[in-house]
Formats: structure tokens, sequence, C-alpha cells
């Protein structure tokens, strides 16, 4: 469970960071879903620029590596367009070894 509490930590900050960093009023609604075995969060914000990964960090970068971390934690991840301008940017996570897709 540790695991899990510690890559939802992580996501969340990454994506409200991001938020802060390039939404222009930095203003967002986070959802933290409870699923059986998980947990799926979403953070939903009114700027309709995708996130993207950077092409290339440099070692003293102070940005650039959100989403690389976000898909290093969570088993799977996304971003949905809102009708109307603005996006979801959400992620799950799952129980078990670390934080991974369950079987299908």
């Amino acid at each position: 469970m540790s695991a899990l509490t510690d890559a939802v930590e992580l996501g969340v900050t990454e994506l409200v960071a991001n938020v802060v960093r390039h939404v222009p009023d930095r203003r967002c609604e986070v959802l933290i879903l409870r699923q059986p075995g998980g947990v799926r969060v979403e953070v939903a914000d009114g700027f309709a620029q995708l996130p993207a990964f950077a092409v290339q960090s440099g070692p003293d970068d102070e940005g650039g590596r959100g989403l690389l971390l976000l898909d290093a934690v969570a088993g799977k991840w996304g971003v949905d367009p809102v009708a109307g301008g603005g996006k979801v940017v959400w992620f799950e996570c799952w129980c078990g070894s670390g934080c991974v897709a369950p079987p299908l």
C-alpha cells in the first residue's frame, strides 16, 4: 500500500505543479476516485493546450520531467480534451507490485 500512496502523491504533485506552471489562471479541480484495488486521479483545468513530453531536459533544468515521472509511476495515464476548452489529465495506479495496470 505504501508504493501506491507514494505513486499517487507524486502523480498529484506533478499534475498540480503543471497547472501552476502552465495554466494562465492556475485553477484546477482534483478528483481522486477509489477503485477496486487502486486509485484513479483526474486533474481538470480550463486551458485547452495539451501537455507534451519535454523534447530534452538537461541535468540542471528545473522542469520538463513531470510527465516522465508520471509515466514511470502510473499504471496508465492520459489526457482527455473537454468540449468548450480545457482538459482532464488522469492517471490510474493499482495495489500489488507497485503501480501497475491490472491484468486484462
